[in-house]
């Protein structure tokens, strides 16, 4: 098996999992979440499934440098919430199946939408 290496991780997305119980206080996560971490790219607040994820959500988009503060953040302060964590390396499919971290409850994806 060949090593992989973290040097082809270009950066990182969290997306927050939420549904209409929940929107306020993913509004409010989000809020803070920008507040905390200005070099972090917030991405749109999606009231539908998105993409491969199954849930309404938000993206949180970092650089690697930034990983070992904004993820064990989100580990104490997610308010209950569910993130799926992921790199991203240039390989969609693995990056969403088989290089993932949840918080929380984990979620099958959608990965036809890496289909050929």
């Amino acid at each position: 098996m060949t090593e992989s290496r973290i040097e082809s991780i270009d950066g990182w997305h969290a997306h927050v999992y939420f549904d209409a119980s929940t929107r306020d206080p993913a509004r409010a996560l989000y809020d803070r979440v920008a507040a905390r971490f200005p070099d972090a790219e917030m991405g749109r607040f999606h009231e539908r499934p998105v993409g491969p994820h199954p849930m309404w959500s938000y993206q949180v988009a970092f650089a690697p440098g930034l990983l070992a503060d904004i993820v064990p953040w989100l580990v104490l302060n997610r308010d209950g919430l569910d993130v799926f964590v992921h790199p991203n390396t240039g390989n969609g499919r693995a990056d969403h199946s088989a290089h993932v971290m949840f918080l929380g409850k984990s979620y099958p994806l959608d990965l036809s939408i890496f289909d050929d």
